[in-house]
């Protein structure tokens, strides 16, 4: 499944789509089919990054995300990806698809993240309390190569040791950690029955357990107090920490242009009451998608206030609410984010997802991956947004557990555990959706894949300082603005 294009000539799209027959086939005959893949494309193959002449322009290709985003939040999007090339690498999630779809693949479909760094997973709360560590961005997720996530955090991991400081020896130690654990971990899914796959996953506390005796005092004391921090983040100290009483009514903060409370987006106050109602309107359409029992809890709880809140960093610009329900007083919220879906970054490569709605194939991307998805994940499209245009959108609470692990202060053996995390994790979330029987041959027991795609986040990692030094380019050129937001 190697292409090969002349100059010029556009990307051919090879659609992908989840395979369902896997059951009629024996373990043996999904072996052959890993191994026969493997012959066609070899694993070596996947050190290669050769960009084709006629390479896209990655400046152009954020400016066509850009046309449809809030254009007033554009140039802060492009403010943080100008910090630095691992902040350019989290928002350039195009560039590399795009870069990606000229690579070699096994042509075996997963239900792929879309947007596998390092820093779309963590830490978050499971619907029965205990703290999890999976991936929790979803934004791009659809059926297609399992290689493209696996390259796309190698890479992270590479552009982000870079940033940290390591000398080359231990990035390459972190990115082999990294990509070896995910091939291990998917020949152990691959001996597991489908019950077994599907009910796995990494328990923080457990894991806490069995490294205990790794770390010092004083690392086990850091970790603790990370856990215990996490724990706090809720709907609750949302309400002390986003909201201030006014007439007696807690109301969300303004922090322009991070923040803006729906009184400020709309000054008028018959025009503030209909957008409002929208949105009071769209959640009470979105609990249709939710199970019987979580919409009975969300209907206890009644719209409160609403603003525009700037989030991530390839994300900006997107529309995203945050809306305050209340419960049967103000000591008892509800914070939800109502984030905009727009086609994944894949779509163009990879053909477009089986659902017309961008919010359910989000939420049905997310589901199917994690482990342990929030409680009130759902969907709805808002056909009478702000700007009086359709907009598809995914629900999800605001805070629920979450804890973000600071990347730039890890030092090398702490990156390489994180990123040995990462793998067996995205290695498990394959292994839900693809044949992991076959992708398992297809890696095989040696080492070759993980030297392979070490070499590939070198070299990618190349060209990300490349394309980010095009971006400060494009600024002091005039042809993009860029605003800085700390």
């Amino acid at each position: 499944m190697t292409t090969t294009m002349a100059p010029g000539q556009p990307r051919l799209v090879q659609r992908y789509q989840l395979e369902t027959g896997l059951g009629h086939l024996t373990p043996a005959e999904r072996v052959v089919r890993g191994k026969a893949a493997r012959a066609e494309v070899p694993l070596a193959d996947h050190a290669v990054f050769d960009p084709p002449p006629g390479r896209p322009d990655p400046i152009a290709l954020l400016e066509e995300q850009a046309a449809t985003r809030v254009p007033e939040l554009v140039a802060v999007r492009y403010g943080r990806m100008m910090v630095s090339p691992f902040t350019y690498f989290r928002g350039a999630a195009l560039p590399m698809a795009s870069d990606l779809a000229s690579t070699p693949v096994s042509g075996l479909a997963v239900q792929a993240c879309g947007d596998a760094h390092l820093c779309n997973f963590g830490v978050f709360g499971s619907p029965e309390r205990r703290l999890v560590f999976d991936i929790n961005d979803f934004d791009e997720t659809l059926p297609g190569p399992w290689e493209w996530d696996v390259k796309r955090l190698a890479a992270s991991l590479e552009v982000a040791a870079r940033d940290n400081g390591f000398p080359g020896k231990k990035r390459r130690a972190v990115v082999t950690a990294a990509v070896r654990r995910y091939r291990e971990a998917m020949r152990d899914f691959a001996g597991m029955t489908n019950l077994e796959v599907w009910y796995a996953y990494i328990d923080i506390a457990q894991l806490r357990q069995q490294v205990a005796g790794q770390l010092k005092a004083r690392q086990r004391k850091r970790v603790d107090q990370d856990l215990a921090k996490a724990r706090t983040r809720d709907s609750m100290q949302g309400l002390g920490k986003l909201t201030h009483p006014a007439d007696g009514r807690p109301r969300i903060i303004s922090d322009p242009p991070l923040i803006v409370p729906l009184g400020e987006l709309v000054a008028d106050e018959k025009d503030r009451k209909s957008v409002a109602a929208r949105i009071t309107d769209l959640t009470t359409r979105y609990r249709r998608t939710l199970e019987t029992d979580r919409r009975y809890l969300l209907d206890q709880f009644e719209f409160a206030d609403a603003a525009h809140k700037v989030v991530g960093v390839g994300s900006v610009g997107t529309r995203c609410w945050i809306v305050l329900l209340l419960g049967k007083e103000s000591s008892d919220p509800l914070f939800l984010q109502l984030k905009e879906a727009e086609e994944s970054v894949l779509s163009r490569f990879v053909g477009a997802g089986r659902h017309a709605n961008q919010g359910q194939r989000v939420v049905a991307g997310q589901r199917l991956m994690q482990a342990h998805s929030d409680i009130f994940l759902g969907w709805q499209r808002n056909d009478d947004d702000v700007d009086r245009q359709a907009h598809d959108y995914y629900v999800r609470q605001l805070r629920d557990w979450k804890l973000s692990m600071d990347t730039g202060a890890m030092v090398p053996h702490g990156m390489r555990a994180y990123a040995e995390m990462c793998g067996w994790t995205l290695a498990r979330a394959h292994a839900r959706s693809g044949d992991r029987i076959a992708i398992a041959a297809y890696l095989g027991s040696s080492d070759t894949f993980d030297q392979a795609i070490t070499e590939f986040a070198a070299a990618y990692a190349d060209q990300n300082e490349k394309d980010y030094g095009a971006l400060l380019t494009a600024e002091s050129a005039g042809r993009i603005m860029a605003r800085s937001d700390l």
